[in-house]
């Protein structure tokens, strides 16, 4: 028997081996960051002195912000232009992605504002240039780690190679499956970095709390419960609201549709182990097959809404915990940043933290030492990351369904009001099948 794709049994076996795994990494860093804070306020001198553990695992986060970006960027450009040939709906779905990554952006930044999460923190900036007081076994081990690449540079030569990429037509197609494959790659070497963030939590926790107490624990629980409280007032309101005016689809109906599927997404913490059962009952709900098959996998590569508040919050955090609030000019100029730069955000656990960094970085590095603390926590924000991304996906293909007159209306009432309920044997025999629009990038959007 085959899965939606056509997968066999051991395939999916070896899926959810996958899976196991990192919940043994969602474990290990939950346990990181327990003992970091534990030994943090008994032992404040000892959590001081393993502060080299997290400021490592920056430098290896750092090594890889210009890849992650130049990488997705100019894949994403090319993506941009291939969904834009499917015609109205590839626009009309981009068009939509964009407005909405950049309203979750600026929803954050207003959050952020709001709170002053991380205020009162006054941690020491980084100053990569400084050379602190550390064993030299430490410093002979820092030194190791390759430099970082200047992010905007890097973003600007993206952005050209991109386009030209574009300009070239086929010829274009080779270098831009090699750059796929690279691609591949970095991501591979980012999932193996990810795996010392218990290493680095623990370092960056114990030497934050040792130094600055049980305060650093309130404002780390304060900026976790305004970001779980945000999402959901997102999904809720925004995108709730939007349905109900575009659609005239209750919010809570869709949700309780698509409960088994926020399960998954809560167990795994990536709204990538729902992406066949969105399609197949995105179809099933009376949204026809080409709009599913071009507004799903885009989605799940641009349209990020949890990402994108997840983002700007934790900026902000950053920023008030190091004591240097970033102005209103410099805000704006991040939220820019970061509509371009969470395209890349797409990518695979580790990604989002490689986007953060870089946004960081580009505007203000002394702020990079304040990513330590959200490693920490990273992974408790996971979930609402995830979530919010699926259901923000699939409030978009039902919208985009019915602009383009594309959409079962009958279907719809049957579907959510339980009379026609979704048979997981028609999308085990094949029911959903996409149509062929490939995610412009690897789309494991808890990243």
């Amino acid at each position: 028997m085959a899965s939606q794709r056509g997968e066999s049994l051991g395939t999916v076996k070896k899926r959810r081996k996958g899976i196991d795994k990192s919940h043994y990494l969602y474990i290990a860093v939950i346990a990181a960051v327990i003992l970091g804070a534990v030994i943090g306020l008994m032992f404040p001198e000892v959590g001081k002195s393993l502060k080299p553990l997290g400021d490592g695992f920056i430098k290896l986060i750092k090594m890889m912000i210009a890849p992650v970006i130049f990488c997705t960027i100019v894949l994403g450009i090319g993506s941009i232009a291939k969904a834009a040939t499917v015609g109205k709906v590839g626009g009309l779905a981009l068009g939509y992605f964009v407005v909405m990554s950049t309203f979750a952006l600026a929803i954050g930044l207003v959050v952020g504002n709001l709170i002053h999460p991380g205020e009162g923190l006054k941690l020491t900036p980084y100053d990569p240039t400084k050379k602190a007081a550390t064993d030299s076994t430490v410093e002979f081990l820092m030194n190791i780690i390759p430099g970082d690449i200047p992010v905007l540079p890097t973003l600007f030569a993206a952005i050209l190679v991109g386009f030209a990429l574009q300009k070239m037509g086929p010829q274009g197609a080779p270098i831009l499956k090699a750059i796929g494959h690279g691609q591949v790659l970095v991501f591979r070497i980012l999932i193996m970095i990810m795996w010392l963030a218990p290493v680095g939590a623990f370092g960056a926790i114990a030497a934050v709390v040792g130094a600055t107490g049980f305060q650093a624990i309130v404002s780390m629980f304060t900026l976790m419960a305004a970001f779980y409280i945000t999402c959901a007032l997102f999904i809720i309101i925004i995108l709730g609201g939007l349905l109900k005016i575009v659609s005239g689809v209750n919010i809570f109906l869709l949700m309780k549709y698509l409960a088994r599927e926020y399960l998954l997404i809560f167990s795994t913490s990536s709204s990538e182990a729902a992406l066949p059962r969105l399609i197949a009952k995105m179809e099933h709900l009376g949204v026809s097959k080409p709009v599913v098959g071009v507004t799903v996998p885009t989605g799940y590569s641009f349209n990020l809404d949890g990402t994108a508040i997840y983002l700007t919050m934790a900026s902000l955090f950053v920023a008030n915990a190091m004591g240097t609030p970033l102005d209103l000019g410099a805000q704006v100029s991040l939220l820019v940043f970061m509509i371009i730069a969470s395209k890349g955000a797409a990518g695979v656990t580790g990604a989002g933290l490689a986007t953060l960094a870089a946004g960081l970085q580009a505007h203000k590095p002394e702020l990079l030492g304040g990513v330590g603390m959200i490693v920490g926590i990273d992974r408790f924000m996971s979930e609402a990351r995830a979530l919010t991304n699926f259901t923000g996906n699939a409030v978009a293909t039902i919208m985009i369904g019915t602009w383009v007159k594309e959409i079962d209306v009958k279907q719809v009432e049957d579907v959510l009001s339980g009379n026609a309920p979704f048979d997981e044997q028609t999308m085990i025999a094949g029911h959903g099948e996409p149509a062929k629009a490939e995610p412009a990038q690897p789309a494991l959007a808890h990243a």
